[in-house]
């Protein structure tokens, strides 16, 4: 038990001790954390539930909807930026922290596997060969580790809109102006800009008022709106 204290706090192997150290902690407190939140969230189903509801409508009304998409791509760029140097070391597909804890435990396993088969007159060889002994082993076991990451979720876009009922909110919608309520699948609603061709003003359903509802069917990404027909009243 001594010779093997002594190794593990001997360098280099003490450098990914206190390393290996911090990521056990963080992993229990990941641990921890989620069987938390999961047992406050059964017990307290209920309320959570409703207050979720009145939060996601009220701020929902107006642009909130639009901003929120913004803010998704945002968040998809800082991942592709982690995501480039995972894998340029081939450890990608894998969530950052987990490739971590892996280089982490591979590299503290060859350090001290190294001072023990070579004797401690070699640290400024191990500390180097046991990164990239860290390095390999998180790489060949990020490969099985990836085909069981569920597939990353696409960003929402506007273009989820598309096939969605809206309920007029200007006088009327003509092909240069027009604002119309949609309500997401979410259960959030957004006030959007909506058109209405000329073709469509002179059918049956004609000019598009205030109150009405409207079936969305497009997207003009260059004008930033989407195009809409009166809605087809469901049968009865």
């Amino acid at each position: 038990m001594g010779d093997f204290l002594g190794a593990v706090t001997a360098f280099p192997t003490v450098a990914f001790t206190f390393a290996l150290v911090v990521v056990a902690v963080y992993w229990l407190l990941v641990l921890l954390g989620g069987a938390h939140f999961h047992g406050a969230r059964g017990g307290h189903h209920g309320h959570g539930h409703g207050h979720g509801h009145g939060h996601g409508h009220g701020h929902g009304h107006g642009h909130g909807h639009g901003h929120g998409h913004g803010q998704g791509h945002g968040r998809g760029g800082g991942r592709h930026g982690h995501g480039g140097l995972q894998k340029v070391l081939g450890l990608g597909g894998v969530p950052i922290t987990v490739a971590v804890s892996l280089v982490v435990a591979f590299a503290w396993f060859s350090a001290l596997s190294g001072r023990v088969v070579f004797g401690g007159g070699h640290g400024g060889v191990l500390l180097p060969a046991a990164l990239v002994g860290g390095w390999a082993g998180a790489r060949v076991l990020a490969w099985p580790l990836r085909r069981l990451m569920p597939a990353p979720a696409p960003p929402p876009s506007r273009r989820d809109f598309v096939g969605l009922g809206c309920v007029i909110r200007t006088g009327r919608v003509g092909p240069d102006f027009g604002q119309a309520e949609v309500r997401a699948a979410d259960g959030s609603s957004a006030v959007v800009q909506v058109r209405q061709s000329l073709d469509d003003a002179a059918g049956p359903g004609g000019v598009l008022r205030a109150g009405a509802s409207a079936l969305i069917y497009d997207y003009d990404d260059t004008g930033e709106y989407f195009w809409v027909m009166p809605a087809v009243p469901a049968s009865g």
